[in-house]
């Protein structure tokens, strides 16, 4: 094996795994301990940082930082990356469009033809429904935030409501929650010492402020985000009680269409929300198992009547 050959093999194993021992490595490639020794010299001159430990439980590890390794991936992998690329493409965040478009440019150059083929037959038959304007998120708020909810730091930012006001805010980031049209920051406010919920387009100038917390019983993101976006918003609340087990009614009705809240093994109840009956009946219809309307009475009434003009059809 060549030095250029060798080098991008030790590259991959030290990818494959956290940590190696020097012995293990000269095995894999079939030199001495000195050799890989002057090899990941050679890689870190490159530009690749390769940690060393010597004596018992020492070795090698890549190391943060630094250049992006090559990545060696099976046809698998090739494929479903250039597929997710060209998803990327169509994204609300700024400026991942075009960083997608470069990068899959460069996949593409050292794809096999084989699977240039499978991926341009995935491209030619596949289609994404229009979704209309959706909000654009800026790509750098957006790291920033998830920086601040991986290192456990707070974060400081301007953030304008929906009538336009706007207002800093010092917060606690725990998650970004995406629901498929949106994106949203769950944190703890510190100046309200509240969980809130933030829309990531509606972020400005995102500061990490050094400062580390803890937190104790975080609530569930995910509901946060559904109560705030699905119930909160809205003028009437439609509460349900299902006979039926609340994971399997979450499979019906996922977070972003109704939240599902277990009241014991069998039974659970069911809420959403609307402006007018009209979508709350809607709603009601698609529930599959024995259901008592508990909230509101006028909604019972109405699917009352829509059941008798189903009997009477």
């Amino acid at each position: 094996m060549d030095t250029a050959a060798r080098l991008l093999r030790l590259l991959s194993l030290l990818q494959s795994r956290p940590q190696w021992d020097g012995a293990d490595l000269a095995a894999r490639l079939d030199v001495t301990p000195r050799t890989v020794r002057r090899d990941v010299t050679r890689l870190r001159s490159l530009g690749y940082p390769v940690d060393a430990e010597a004596g018992i439980g020492g070795g090698y590890r890549l190391g943060p930082g630094g250049r992006l390794p090559p990545l060696l991936l099976e046809d698998e992998e090739a494929v479903a990356i250039a597929v997710g690329l060209r998803v990327a493409t169509t994204t609300t965040v700024s400026g991942v469009e075009e960083a997608a478009i470069s990068a899959l440019a460069k996949l593409h150059q050292v794809l096999p033809a084989r699977l240039r083929e499978q991926v341009a037959a995935i491209g030619a038959h596949t289609s994404q429904l229009p979704q209309g304007e959706l909000p654009r998120v800026d790509g750098e708020v957006l790291v920033t935030l998830a920086a601040g909810c991986r290192d456990i730091e707070g974060i400081r930012f301007r953030y304008r409501t929906h009538g336009g006001d706007e207002s800093e805010r010092s917060v606690e980031p725990l998650q970004i929650v995406h629901t498929g049209r949106r994106w949203y920051l769950v944190a703890r406010d510190r100046d309200r010492q509240a969980w809130r919920t933030f829309r990531v387009d509606r972020i400005a100038d995102p500061v990490l402020t050094g400062a580390r917390y803890r937190f104790e019983n975080p609530p569930d993101p995910i509901a946060l985000v559904a109560e705030g976006t699905g119930v909160a918003p809205w003028d009437i609340v439609a509460r349900i009680r299902v006979e039926a087990e609340a994971d399997t009614v979450r499979k019906v009705f996922p977070a972003r269409e109704g939240i599902v809240d277990p009241i014991d093994a069998t039974t659970c109840e069911l809420r959403f929300a609307a402006n007018d009956l009209g979508p709350l009946i809607a709603q009601t219809l698609r529930i599959r198992w024995p259901f008592e309307i508990l909230e509101p009475p006028e909604l019972r009434t109405a699917v009352h009547e829509h059941a008798r003009r189903l009997l009477n059809s």
